[in-house]
C-alpha cells in the first residue's frame, strides 16, 4: 500500500474532511439564511446565488468520489442525448439499489454543470437533517410525507413555483419510493400480482402518483425525461465508508431521452407509460446481469477542475486556523483547554457518522414493507 492510499484509510483524516465538510456546510448555510432577504425583492438572483451556495457544499461530497477514490463513472448512450445534457430542464428517474446512486447521480449533475440546480422529491424527513436538509430547503427542494392525502396541497405547489426556474434543472425521482431490499421486493411482487402488473426482478413496482404529478406539474417547462439505470461492475455494492477508505469503482449508466411531449397527458395513460417503463428497465438490468454492460456507445464524460478547486478552498480557510489553534491548545498544558479539544474532536466525528449513516441501507427508511400494500 502506498503512502497517499495508506493516508486516506486514517481516521483522523476522515476526521478533518469531516469538519471541512462540516464546518463549510454551517456557514454555507448561514450565507443561505441571510440570501432570505432578497426573496421579496429579487427571486431569481435569490435562485442563482442559493444554485452556487449548494453547488459549495455539495461539490465536495463529488469530490470525494471523483478525485478520492478516483470511482469512474460511464455513460451509455447515444451523443445526440448527451449533447443536451446541461441544457434543458429534465425529470431524472434513477433506480434505488445502492447506497451511493444518488452521489452516482450528482457525478453526472457536476460534470454538466446543473449540480447546484438539481432538485429532488425528497421524504419530509430529510428536512431536519443538518446540512443536507437545510441546503435543500433554500434550494426549493420539495418534501414529502408520502401520504398523498396530506401532501397533495404542498407538491402541488412546490412543484408549479419550479416552472419559472431560470437555471438548467435536473429533477430526480426514485419512483420506487424506497431503496431496493428483498423484503421489500417480495411485498411489492405481491402488489403487482394483485394488481395484474408484470412482475419486475430487479426493481420494486414503481409509485406512478409521484411521477404523473411532476410531470403535470411540469409540462412545459421541462422538456425531457431521462431514463437513468445504474449498476457497479463485478456486482460491488460501494458505500460512503469505501468511498472515504479511497476505495476505487466502475458505475456504468444506461441513460435513455425521452421528450415529455411524447409522454401522455392522461394520468391512467401517464402511470401504465411509467409502468412499461419499469419492464424496459427490468430488461435493461437483465441484460447487464448476463453480459456486464448495457446497450449503446460509451461516453465517459471528463472531470471538471472546480469541485476540487472549492474543496480545497475551504481546506485552507478552515483547516490553517485549525492547526494554529490546536497547536495552541496543547501547547497551553491546560487541561481544561485540551479536554474541551477533545470533546470538540469527539462531537465532530459523530456528527459525521450521522451523516454517514443517512445514507446506509440498513437504516434506510422501513417505508415500503408495508406501505406498498396500501392502495396507490
Amino acid at each position: 500500500m502506498g503512502l497517499v492510499a495508506w493516508l486516506k484509510t486514517q481516521f483522523v483524516i476522515h476526521l478533518l474532511l469531516g469538519f471541512v465538510f462540516v464546518v463549510s456546510g454551517l456557514f454555507i448555510n448561514f450565507i443561505q439564511l441571510c440570501t432570505l432577504l432578497l426573496w421579496p425583492i429579487n427571486k431569481q438572483l435569490y435562485r442563482k446565488l442559493n444554485c452556487r451556495l449548494a453547488y459549495a457544499l455539495w461539490s465536495q461530497l463529488v469530490m470525494l468520489l471523483e478525485f478520492w477514490s478516483g470511482t469512474e463513472c460511464t455513460l451509455f448512450s447515444d451523443q445526440a442525448t448527451v449533447d443536451k445534457f446541461g441544457k434543458e430542464h429534465a425529470i431524472i428517474i434513477l433506480n434505488h439499489n445502492f447506497e451511493l446512486d444518488f452521489l452516482c447521480g450528482w457525478t453526472m449533475c457536476e460534470r454538466y454543470g446543473v449540480l447546484g440546480s438539481s432538485k429532488v422529491l425528497a421524504k419530509k424527513e430529510l428536512l431536519y437533517v443538518p446540512l443536507i436538509g437545510w441546503t435543500w430547503y433554500f434550494l426549493e427542494i420539495v418534501f414529502c410525507k408520502r401520504r398523498w392525502e396530506e401532501d397533495k396541497d404542498t407538491v402541488l405547489s412546490g412543484l408549479r413555483s419550479l416552472q419559472d426556474y431560470p437555471e438548467s434543472m435536473w429533477f430526480l425521482l426514485y419512483c420506487e419510493g424506497t431503496r431496493f431490499t428483498e423484503k421489500k421486493h417480495r411485498i411489492s411482487m405481491e402488489v403487482a400480482e394483485s394488481k395484474g402488473l408484470p412482475k419486475l426482478k430487479y426493481h420494486l413496482l414503481p409509485r406512478t402518483k409521484g411521477f404523473t404529478t411532476t410531470v403535470h406539474c411540469l409540462r412545459g417547462t421541462v422538456a425531457a425525461v431521462y431514463d437513468v439505470t445504474l449498476n457497479f461492475r463485478d456486482k460491488q455494492n460501494p458505500t460512503l465508508l469505501s468511498i472515504l477508505y479511497g476505495k476505487k469503482y466502475f458505475a456504468d449508466m444506461c441513460v435513455r431521452r425521452f421528450a415529455l411531449d411524447d409522454i401522455p397527458e392522461d394520468e391512467k395513460e401517464c402511470a401504465a407509460w411509467l409502468h412499461k417503463l419499469y419492464q424496459e428497465k427490468d430488461a435493461l438490468q437483465e441484460q447487464y446481469e448476463k453480459e456486464g454492460t448495457y446497450p449503446g456507445e460509451q461516453i465517459i464524460p471528463p472531470r471538471r477542475p472546480w469541485g476540487i478547486l472549492n474543496w480545497l478552498f475551504w481546506v485552507i480557510v478552515l483547516l490553517t486556523p485549525l492547526f494554529s489553534f490546536v497547536f495552541g491548545v496543547f501547547a497551553s498544558g491546560s487541561p481544561f483547554l485540551i479536554c474541551t479539544c477533545m470533546a470538540f474532536v469527539g462531537i465532530v466525528s459523530f456528527g459525521v457518522r450521522r451523516l454517514i449513516g443517512v445514507t446506509e441501507i440498513g437504516k434506510g427508511s422501513s417505508y415500503g414493507n408495508q406501505e406498498f400494500k396500501k392502495q396507490e
